[in-house]
């Protein structure tokens, strides 16, 4: 009787998902930004935007969130990476 040999180990992944990808492609402060932002309860998806001297910040609540109470905890989380000179905006995503 001859052993069959065993098989082969799953081959790993040729490079890391496109999310996983797409998130080392951000910069640090903006990263930052979104790691807090999604770290407020209530928030079901994020997008921030970045010109010389305004961010601009958009979230989704989720359906039990009180939005204007939502946007308060969002503006206070990301507090500590404002600039001296630096607008920003806070708002609302339209839902799918």
């Amino acid at each position: 009787m001859v052993d069959a040999p065993a098989p082969a180990p799953p081959a790993p992944p040729a490079s890391a998902p496109p999310a996983a990808a797409a998130a080392t492609a951000l910069p640090p402060r903006i990263r930052r930004t979104l790691e807090l932002v999604y770290g407020v309860e209530g928030v079901t998806a994020a997008r921030v935007w970045h010109w010389p001297g305004r961010v601009s910040v958009g979230v989704r609540p989720t359906m039990l969130s009180a939005q204007s109470e939502l946007l308060r905890r969002v503006e206070h989380a990301v507090s500590g990476l404002r600039e001296p000179d630096e607008t920003w905006d806070f708002g609302l995503l339209d839902s799918d």
